[in-house]
């Protein structure tokens, strides 16, 4: 009887079917959300039908999600590393300007040459450190490495060897031109450390031999090759090695190395899981984190014994005494936050800040001393 009345009227008709299409198109909604949902599941590695609040805890925690939506430019920014190029700058600057100190002269053509140079050689280790790193796995989710960004391992390959090819022309042509053949065998030491320290066979990084290689390469190697070369620039055809070029070797070195040991706090995990055996994975991030406190007092205690016997010039190690709140900084900043990756990321960085800084000190303490007394000049060591 409901039926028939219902189907008499004359507006049922058409509300049954308003009704019939309500219901489907929320069916269609429905399964279309739930679809969604089990694709982002999926994606995620989260089980699927998780409705409950509760499945929240299984989400990734806020830095992969940023890591994830991290643009294209922002990677390319990282993976071209400009920060990084400061180990270029300082070693080559602290050197020309320990060659000013000892001659009082500079030659910015040699100083420029010397610089691109440096910076093709520091384009190659980034270069062939991504593709040996993809080659191991350790660059695996990296993807701001290069090789994932432009999709080619020899053409990473090749572009990082034919910049080395550039870089060593240059640094072989100012030798050349400076007739000084003990500084391209100091550069030529400095190039092997770099390619014994990642490339096969030797990768000695993987041994957890990076950071004495690191300290040799850009600290006594690099740094003391580029005062043999701009300090030939003068009347003295050949320039003695000094305690105060070795000196500040010395401390250039040890902030170059804190770089690359704060490098890898965040890769731990997945160092380890390749067999990359560095002294983070070795120690653990609590103690290494004792390490860079350990090795922020022996820069600033180095340097005060350094300024006192007057290897370095007083100035020098008053300027340089200066940048002790950013090494104070790196110290709290790795204490407390070496077991959080999506911050201690930064800490690498806060060590270019403190090696660009102490680099500048350096450099402004060795001129200064020369413009102001003419009567400062190293200790012969070596003639």
């Amino acid at each position: 009887m409901w039926k028939c009345c219902l189907k008499s009227y004359p507006g049922v008709q058409s509300s049954k079917l308003s009704l019939h299409f309500c219901f489907n198109a929320r069916n269609f909604f429905q399964k279309t959300y739930t679809t969604h949902s089990e694709i982002k599941q999926r994606c995620r590695g989260l089980p699927l039908n998780s409705r409950d609040k509760s499945d929240y805890s299984a989400l990734p925690n806020t830095h992969e999600e940023e890591e994830e939506d991290v643009s294209r430019t922002t990677l390319i920014w990282r993976a071209i590393k400009l920060p990084i190029y400061t180990v270029a700058l300082v070693p080559l600057s602290v050197g020309a300007a320990a060659a000013y100190l000892q001659t009082g002269t500079f030659s910015a053509r040699r100083y420029l040459v010397l610089l691109a140079s440096s910076v093709l050689i520091i384009t190659w280790l980034n270069l062939s450190n991504d593709v040996y790193d993809f080659d191991t796995g350790a660059d695996k989710n990296k993807k701001e490495s290069v090789v994932n960004l432009v999709g080619s391992r020899i053409g990473t390959l090749v572009a990082a060897y034919s910049l080395l090819i550039l870089g060593f022309i240059g640094l072989s042509w100012a030798s050349v031109e400076a007739g000084n053949m003990q500084a391209i065998l100091l550069l030529t030491c400095a190039v092997l450390c770099g390619y014994i320290y990642q490339c096969p066979p030797f990768r000695l990084s993987y041994q957890g031999l990076g950071e004495p290689l690191c300290f040799a390469s850009f600290g006594p190697f690099a740094t003391t090759a580029f005062y043999l070369l701009l300090g030939s620039a003068s009347k003295i055809h050949y320039i003695p090695l000094t305690g105060t070029i070795l000196s500040a070797s010395l401390l250039v070195g040890l902030t170059t190395t804190l770089i690359l040991f704060c490098s890898h706090f965040h890769q731990v995990e997945g160092d380890f899981a390749v067999g990359k055996m560095s002294p983070l994975v070795r120690l653990g991030t609590e103690r290494g984190s004792g390490v860079v406190k350990v090795a922020i007092l022996t820069l600033y205690s180095l340097l005060v014994a350094l300024g006192l016997s007057r290897t370095l010039p007083l100035i020098c190690s008053f300027l340089c005494a200066l940048t002790l709140p950013m090494g104070k900084w790196v110290v709290s900043y790795v204490e407390e936050n070496h077991k959080n990756k999506g911050k201690i990321f930064m800490a690498k960085y806060y060590c270019v800040r403190l090696h660009t800084l102490f680099g500048a000190a350096l450099v402004t303490g060795l001129v200064a001393a020369r413009l102001h007394t003419n009567r400062h000049v190293g200790k012969l060591m070596f003639q």
